[in-house]
């Protein structure tokens, strides 16, 4: 199934499964796509869909269609053309060959632990180990912080805590919250959902890769190389390599530094050329 990925600024805003065979793209609130900004015509262009094929066709817009910097009247789309309209792009994915591109994104970005050298790696599983290990202790110091302050007892109150509770009668219900046998699932914590990271930019944009690892290592060796960990307190990335000294990858544009720094849903990596956005499922 083929789809759209809508993007501005190479941050990914919206996708659209191609599923009818007809889509409309444009400012107008009756399109398929919608792009709510003044450079884009009411009704912009059009895709149709004919079996395995798609074809795009301006709509006679005031500032035109563009694919791959190209103006554009009537395309054949293929596979990672990339549709400009206005200050939007729409990536066209068609999901056929998808299973092909993961291999090769894969093959050029994802880096085999056995290709890596065992020191820089442990070097790199310490360091976000290190960062974990201190975020959980801030993250118990602010919540312990936090209960002192919204915890004001009156003397009554006190007194009533001081009393030794009363044991339950037989026969008398009595919920997991009020025993030390067990805690209600419904206050348990959450296990770590998974995450993915989505590339925005270059040959690979709109590929996926799930991070269900403990280590991750992306990037290309002499270049830049980082390593994602999976821990209990969330993902860490940390640098590992580059083949200029203090060249560190990029969170939201800034460096992020020797250390390793916890990455937050819709942050952007920027890793050897590559901009990916990390997305928590």
């Amino acid at each position: 199934m083929a789809r759209l990925i809508l993007s501005l600024d190479n941050q990914v805003l919206a996708e659209y499964n191609m599923t009818k065979e007809r889509y409309t793209v444009g400012r107008l609130p009756d399109n398929d796509v919608r792009i709510d900004n003044p450079a884009v015509s009411g009704h912009h262009s059009l895709i149709i869909n004919i079996l395995n094929d798609s074809f795009l066709e301006d709509l006679n817009s005031t500032n035109g269609t563009y694919v791959n910097g190209k103006l554009i009247k009537k395309h054949a789309l293929q596979h990672g053309d990339v549709i400009t309209i206005g200050h939007h792009q729409l990536r066209f994915s068609d999901q056929q060959t998808n299973e092909t591109e993961q291999d090769e994104f894969e093959k050029t970005m994802v880096i085999p632990a056995g290709q890596q050298n065992a020191g820089q790696l442990a070097k790199a599983e310490a360091a976000a180990e290190k960062a974990a290990a201190e975020a959980a202790v801030e993250e118990q110091t602010e919540v312990q912080s936090e209960a002192a302050e919204a915890v004001k007892l009156d003397p009554e109150e006190a007194a009533a805590l001081e009393e030794k509770p009363t044991a339950p009668s037989i026969g008398d219900q009595v919920s997991h919250t009020e025993t030390s046998h067990g805690i209600d699932p419904a206050n348990a914590p959450n296990a770590l959902p998974l995450a993915k990271l989505q590339v925005l930019s270059g040959a690979f944009a709109g590929r996926e890769l799930e991070l269900t690892k403990a280590l991750t290592t992306l990037g290309r060796p002499g270049v830049q190389v980082a390593a994602i960990t999976r821990r209990a307190e969330g993902y860490y990335i940390v640098h590992v390599e580059s083949g200029t000294e203090g060249d560190f990858p990029l969170v939201n544009g800034q460096p992020i530094g020797a250390q390793a720094r916890k990455l937050q849903d819709n942050d952007v990596v920027q890793l050897a050329g590559v901009k990916m956005g990390f997305f928590a499922s």
